[in-house]
């Protein structure tokens, strides 16, 4: 906490409204800061500011020491930054969906869908499973560490893994010849 804030902090604690205020407004910031990266998204980060904000106005009365104050504003925030993850569905089945719903995507040739299905059964599992949660049910990369216990720098690791393997396998299945695509990977001249 800002030194510059102790003053303000028990001034809003003894009841001082227009301390309250300048309070509300200085702390604004930092904790914008922090709950954009505690958040899954930009909209929880604003929701876990106003209710911090909230909190604050309501029983900064009841906070016991000046020196807590800092700690107990970014443990609201990051609170409600974890309910409101564990808050979003982690993704809905294809067949829950309503059928305008579903949204209408170029099909694709019936090649490319088979090399794509191999590609991805050719990934070990973990690669797959984080390939899966981030490309296809579009989970965030922090949902997708909370899905699976694991840190962000983990997930990026494995996606950028996963996401190489099966460029190689797609490149490597001819079909992009076939259809006048890129020219797969050829392997480099002997030395």
């Amino acid at each position: 906490m800002n030194p510059a804030h102790a003053p303000l902090v028990e001034a809003a604690r003894a009841g001082n409204p227009q301390a309250l205020d300048e309070l509300l407004r200085r702390c604004q910031p930092d904790l914008r800061r922090f709950a954009r990266r505690s958040c899954a998204s930009t909209e929880d980060a604003e929701d876990a500011v106003q209710l911090a904000l909230w909190q604050l106005h309501r029983r900064i009365g009841t906070l016991r020491t000046v020196a807590t104050f800092t700690t107990w504003l970014f443990r609201i925030v990051e609170r409600e930054c974890w309910r409101l993850l564990r808050g979003h569905p982690r993704h809905v089945p294809l067949d829950e969906l309503a059928a305008q719903d579903h949204p209408e995507a170029p099909a694709l040739p019936l090649d490319l869908r088979r090399d794509l299905v191999r590609a991805l059964q050719a990934l070990s599992p973990p690669y797959r499973e984080v390939l899966l949660l981030r490309d296809v049910h579009e989970l965030s990369g922090p949902e997708v560490a909370a899905e699976l216990g694991l840190s962000l720098e983990a997930v990026k690791s494995r996606l950028h893994r996963a996401r190489a393997q099966v460029r190689e396998r797609l490149l490597g299945s001819g079909y992009w010849l076939k259809d006048g695509g890129p020219e797969a990977a050829a392997p480099p001249p002997p030395a």
